[in-house]
């Protein structure tokens, strides 16, 4: 219980940001280049989240079988969750519709990242905190888009306000259950919850941040925030290791 209790502090940090990204957007949307920073930044902290924390420790343990079994779990699951949302898309007749299947997309993509955040704590304590700052810029960035969306459908801001922070307690419900079910693992299951977790985050670089970035028109300056991000990464990691090496 402890445990979870501890892990959960640190799922409160991404579903403060959440929260706070709808209710900020709920009263002044961003602007497209702004949110395409952000989004690029994000990128490149989830990226290098992967690479140097997730990767490095999926090698070491050297288990092929599991790897590929967890890695193709996580591909599968969000390219699932990218069908389910599609069909969604296509069958929606009005504004209720479309806001209703956005939350449900929405609450399911939360949830998922509460558990990645258990998942990067049942690596290690490093590497939980690396990976709960990656999933902190992006979960801003879902909070803000959210709220656009929802305000284009002609939602009031207390709607917003109050969806906003229902999707955040559903975060944090995700990094309860990953807390409970992850605790104490070793080995194989190990090694598959870490390439689960691998290839839903590089799902989230490729297929969402990214190519969501991309509707903005690309500038070098927009561009050098996907570096910045994997710079920033790779400095907190350093900041961290530095006292115990």
């Amino acid at each position: 219980m402890t445990a979870i209790l501890g892990l959960l502090r640190y799922v409160l940090i991404p579903a403060a940001a959440l929260a706070g990204g709808g209710v900020v957007a709920a009263f002044r949307q961003p602007g497209a280049r702004l949110r395409s920073a952000i989004q690029h930044l994000t990128a490149g902290i989830v990226f290098a989240a992967v690479g140097m924390e997730l990767l490095p420790d999926i090698l070491h343990e050297a288990r092929p079988g599991a790897m590929a079994g967890g890695f193709i779990c996580g591909v599968a699951l969000m390219l699932g969750l990218k069908a389910y949302t599609a069909q969604v898309e296509k069958q929606r007749h009005s504004t209720r519709e479309m806001s209703s299947s956005l939350l449900w997309t929405l609450a399911i993509d939360v949830f998922i990242d509460g558990l990645l955040v258990g998942v990067g704590f049942a690596a290690g304590a490093k590497e939980g905190i690396l990976l709960t700052v990656a999933l902190t810029g992006e979960v801003l960035f879902l909070g803000l888009s959210s709220a656009a969306s929802l305000s284009r459908g002609g939602a009031s801001r207390a709607r917003i306000v109050s969806t906003t922070f229902g999707l955040s307690a559903v975060m944090v419900a995700g990094g309860a259950v990953g807390s409970a079910a992850l605790q104490g693992l070793s080995g194989g299951v190990l090694e598959a919850v870490l390439s689960f977790g691998c290839a839903a985050l590089l799902y989230l670089v490729t297929e969402e941040l990214l190519v969501e970035a991309h509707e903005e028109p690309e500038t070098p300056a927009l561009t050098a925030m996907f570096f910045l991000g994997f710079l920033l990464l790779a400095l907190l990691e350093m900041a961290i290791r530095r006292p115990g090496a």
